[in-house]
Protein backbone atom coordinates (compact mmCIF):
# COMPACT_ATOMS: atom_id res chain seq x y z
CA UNK A 1 0.00 0.00 0.00
CA UNK A 2 2.78 2.46 0.85
CA UNK A 3 4.58 1.62 -2.37
CA UNK A 4 1.55 2.47 -4.50
CA UNK A 5 1.12 5.81 -2.73
CA UNK A 6 4.78 6.64 -3.26
CA UNK A 7 4.52 5.68 -6.92
CA UNK A 8 1.47 7.91 -7.35
CA UNK A 9 3.25 10.88 -5.84
CA UNK A 10 6.26 10.35 -8.10
CA UNK A 11 3.95 10.15 -11.14
CA UNK A 12 2.45 13.48 -10.15
CA UNK A 13 5.92 15.00 -9.91
CA UNK A 14 6.98 13.44 -13.23
CA UNK A 15 3.86 14.65 -15.05
CA UNK A 16 4.24 18.17 -13.66
CA UNK A 17 7.86 18.31 -14.84
CA UNK A 18 6.80 17.02 -18.24
CA UNK A 19 3.97 19.56 -18.46
CA UNK A 20 6.24 22.46 -17.55
CA UNK A 21 8.79 21.23 -20.08
CA UNK A 22 6.22 21.14 -22.87
CA UNK A 23 5.02 24.63 -21.95
CA UNK A 24 8.59 25.92 -21.96
CA UNK A 25 9.23 24.36 -25.37
CA UNK A 26 6.00 25.66 -26.87
CA UNK A 27 6.35 29.24 -25.67
CA UNK A 28 10.01 29.78 -26.50
CA UNK A 29 10.46 32.79 -28.79
CA UNK A 30 12.45 30.59 -31.17
CA UNK A 31 9.33 28.50 -31.96
CA UNK A 32 7.04 31.46 -32.65
CA UNK A 33 7.89 31.75 -36.34
CA UNK A 34 7.50 28.00 -36.86
CA UNK A 35 4.08 27.92 -35.20
CA UNK A 36 2.92 30.95 -37.21
CA UNK A 37 3.95 29.21 -40.42
CA UNK A 38 2.26 25.98 -39.37
CA UNK A 39 -0.93 27.87 -38.52
CA UNK A 40 -1.15 29.10 -42.11
CA UNK A 41 -0.99 25.60 -43.69
CA UNK A 42 -4.79 25.29 -44.16
CA UNK A 43 -4.85 28.56 -46.09
CA UNK A 44 -2.04 27.77 -48.56
CA UNK A 45 -4.46 26.35 -51.16
CA UNK A 46 -6.51 29.54 -51.10
CA UNK A 47 -3.44 31.63 -51.87
CA UNK A 48 -2.79 29.56 -54.99
CA UNK A 49 -6.29 30.11 -56.30
CA UNK A 50 -7.48 26.62 -55.49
Amino acid sequence: MELSQAARSWWVVWLMILFVGVLFWAFRPKNRKRFEQDAMIPFKDEENGG
